[in-house]
């Protein structure tokens, strides 16, 4: 889940499903009890359904509550982002940063850097459409070094400036899940 539209939809399922839940949270469902054989495969079906999967592993798990705390940070946090990840992650999560990495790493086949990276410029590519902040904004609010860093970067992801993603008539924005 990466959006309140995906909370509302999970809470609709298991409401649909009359599975009670102590809360929703992105990426993360925390039930009253556990659940029998049938009505997980239930759930899990009704979550296919609507494009959610049902994520019950561990180390699953450890991704996807990466990948939130992430989504989170970029894309739904007021607050600049001046942020050490390695240091965020770990705390949160209570577990070593180069452990997190190469987990993430080794099922995602990109590395979390680059997958905050591409958070980074699915952002940018929103503000951009948005048209409220100038790039140098953007730059400081998503704590670029500097505009040409943030246009180096935009380039080398998008294939486009930020000047030629502007005027352009293709955004190609992408889901934040499919990112």
């Amino acid at each position: 889940m990466v959006c309140p539209r995906c909370i509302s939809a999970v809470s609709n399922i298991l409401e649909q499903l009359e599975i009670p839940y102590v809360s929703i949270n992105l990426g993360e469902v925390k039930l009253l009890s556990s659940l029998d054989t049938k009505t997980k495969s239930d759930l899990s079906k009704a979550l296919q359904n609507w494009g959610f999967n049902l994520i019950d592993d561990r180390k699953s798990q450890l991704i996807e509550q990466m990948k939130t705390l992430v989504i989170d940070k970029i894309h739904h946090s007021a607050n600049e982002l001046d942020i050490k990840w390695a240091d965020h992650i770990s705390e949160i999560l209570h577990l070593d940063y180069k452990y997190l990495s190469s987990l993430f790493s080794s099922v995602e086949s990109i590395t979390f850097e680059q997958y905050i990276i591409n958070q980074k410029i699915e952002r940018v590519k929103e503000l951009i459409v948005y048209d409220e902040l100038t790039l140098s904004q953007i730059a400081f609010k998503l704590h670029y070094s500097s505009v040409a860093y943030l246009s180096n970067q935009f380039k080398k992801i998008t294939g486009m400036t930020p000047s030629q993603f502007k005027i352009s008539t293709n955004k190609n924005r992408k889901f934040l899940d499919g990112i």
